[in-house]
């Protein structure tokens, strides 16, 4: 038999040759008229090299496979971007199956349904975007079923239910061989990875398992999507909550602080003030304290006037109403309300700040209580002594000025009776008589509509004036006051309480309500109601300007008015009783309204300016 060189097949396999080459040796032994015998033993040589020309390229595209899928677990395990991961996969699924197209979908369990999630290859903008209803179409089963379907022509396949809107998508794209599997987590099919050609193609088992380990690669990248989204999400929760739990302890630090400052200063004694002054170093920003009535008791910084409506509101709600950055807290003793915290905060005040402001209206709560009770108990000692004094129980006068003294009250300096009458409660006006008494080194008692105060001092006009305007601005209501003095203490307080008495009803029967004045200064009423009226101040506070013009030119100004008052205001006969011109009398009494003021002859005055005059001619100072 002779010698058949099959070596030939060995080199067409270490060069890779293409499969039509092996049948060369073949052919050319048949055009050579080789034996039968050495044409089978080619053949059979050829048939060999083929198979080990076909497990050579199947272990190639293995081998290309294993690297794909090798690629892909790095992609994975260096995820920063599931949109990139999943592109990849599809893109390598492509071309490992050397389809025209690749894409992914994803089951949508809150509609019921897959949509498109991912494509490669695609020229359609319809099925780009093309929702497949759960067993409709290829992908619909395979997205029910979990199982991997292929289909060699899939328009014409009567083993899928078809839908227009799915068949409309697969003709735009020109799809025709189509094969998906199921993308699992567990039991749980998540999405379909699908191949696809445009022309008919039936897909080997070998494509079918690569494209499923392309699809559990997929799925494993969701999978750790999820669980990193999740783990950030849990790490952002527990930095939120570390910071939550951050604030709330630094919030936990400052009430702590903010308590101990206060408790220290009410120990200490301290004031509202103090409390205020803990409060903004605290908090910061300025702060006010407001009494019920709105008037200022202390400030720390500045602060606008305070909205009536905010104050009104937080007393309302019984706790801190905001605005913008103001924040404003009642200060109360059950139902009765002392005060307003009103702060206007530096930064942002939340929850436990709003606390500290409410711990601090409740100790200045607690402080104007105390200092209150101090003010009534000193009060009623205090109304205890005036009481005598006005009453004349003067029996042991060295006894009285003991207990003046231990008052802080001189009973031998100079002093003013002041009666002010009111319609408003006795025990906000007490409560304000004795504070006002107590700042004054003086004394105080209440009646019903009445309060009497014995202040330091020498001018009771001034002293009637100051405490009918305060005592109304406490009140709201209008507040009338008489005053007399000064008066000698022990023994004339009984009588300047009667003539400060006179004073205050001849105010009210004058229509003077919420005023202040002492006898001198109701004129020719004074002369009437007050003890031992003094004439020729009466004269010197009406007409002196006019007398002492008089003596100073050498001029008659003040006959030239008292004949002007007698001839009932007539020029004519003013100027012939004088033998000046009526011009002269014109310029006379112009120049009483400069010194006299412009409303001189208003009828009021008037009155008390004639008085004036016939006390002046009855003292021999005039002449007509």
């Amino acid at each position: 038999m002779p010698h058949v060189n099959t070596r030939i097949f060995f080199e067409l396999l270490a060069r890779e040759a293409p499969a039509v080459e092996f049948e060369t040796p073949v052919a050319e032994a048949r055009a050579a008229w080789a034996s039968p015998a050495v044409i089978a033993e080619l053949e059979q040589a050829k048939r060999a090299a083929l198979r080990v020309r076909a497990l050579l390229a199947r272990r190639a595209r293995r081998e290309v496979e294993l690297s794909a899928l090798f690629e892909t677990a790095g992609d994975l395990a260096s995820l920063r971007d599931l949109d990139a991961v999943l592109k990849a996969i599809v893109r390598r699924a492509r071309q490992l199956l050397n389809a025209d197209v690749a894409y992914m979908t994803m089951n949508d369990p809150g509609r019921g349904d897959t949509y498109m999630r991912v494509t490669d290859g695609s020229i359609s903008p319809a099925f780009q975007v093309l929702r497949l209803p759960l067993g409709a179409g290829l992908g619909g089963l395979v997205a029910q079923t979990g199982a991997p379907y292929a289909s060699s022509g899939y328009l014409d396949d009567e083993r899928f239910r078809h839908t227009g809107s799915i068949d409309r998508g697969v003709t735009e794209e020109g799809l025709v061989g189509i094969l998906g599997v199921p993308m699992r987590l567990g039991e749980r099919v998540i999405g379909v990875l699908f191949a696809a050609d445009r022309a008919e193609r039936s897909f080997a088992q070998e494509e079918v398992a690569l494209l499923c380990s392309l699809a559990a690669h997929a799925a494993v990248a969701i999978d750790n999507a999820r669980l990193l989204q999740e783990t950030r999400v849990t790490l952002e929760e527990l930095s939120a909550a570390s910071e939550v739990a951050r604030v709330h302890n630094d919030a936990v630090e400052r009430a702590a602080r903010a308590h101990d400052r206060m408790t220290d200063l009410v120990v200490r004694g301290g004031g509202v003030e103090d409390v205020a002054s803990v409060v903004t170093d605290i908090l910061g920003g300025s702060l006010v304290v407001l009494d019920a009535e709105g008037r200022r008791l202390a400030e720390v910084g500045h602060v606008e006037q305070v909205d009536e409506d905010l104050i009104t509101r937080s007393r309302t709600l019984g706790r801190t109403a905001r605005r913008d950055d103001l924040r404003v807290t009642p200060i109360g003793a059950g139902a009765e309300i002392l005060g307003t915290l009103a702060l206007h905060a530096a930064g942002d005040i939340g929850d436990a700040d709003e606390r500290i402001l409410e711990r601090a209206a409740l100790v200045m709560a607690l402080l104007l209580l105390f200092r209150r009770n101090m003010t009534e108990v000193e009060g009623r000692v205090r109304g205890e002594l005036l009481d005598d004094l006005v009453a004349g129980h003067v029996s042991d006068p060295d006894a009285l000025d003991a207990r003046a003294r231990r008052l802080g009250v001189d009973l031998g300096a100079a002093h003013v009776l002041v009666v002010a009458r009111h319609d408003g409660r006795r025990e906000r006006a007490a409560f304000w008589a004795s504070s006002f008494s107590a700042v004054e080194h003086g004394l105080s008692t209440a009646y019903p509509g009445e309060l009497v105060l014995l202040l330091p001092g020498d001018r009771p006009e001034e002293a009637a004036v100051r405490v009918a305007k305060e005592l109304g601005a406490a009140l709201g209501l209008p507040a009338t006051a008489g005053a007399a003095g000064p008066v000698e203490l022990p023994g004339g307080a009984e009588a300047a309480r009667q003539e400060a008495r006179r004073c205050a009803d001849a105010l009210l029967a004058l229509g003077r309500e919420g005023d202040g004045a002492s006898a001198a200064g109701l004129g020719f009423v004074g002369l009437l109601i007050g003890e031992g009226g003094d004439t020729g101040a009466f004269v010197e506070r009406t007409l002196g300007p006019v007398i002492a013009y008089d003596e100073r030119r050498g001029t008659s100004l003040t006959r030239t008015m008292a004949i002007y008052f007698g001839t009932g205001g007539s020029l004519a006969r003013t100027a012939g009783k004088l033998h000046i011109h009526s011009n002269t009398v014109t310029q006379r009494l112009d120049r009483v309204g400069r010194l006299l003021g412009a409303d001189w002859q208003r009828a009021d005055r008037a009155l008390q300016i004639q008085l004036a005059l016939h006390l002046h001619r009855l003292r021999g100072s005039l002449t007509l």
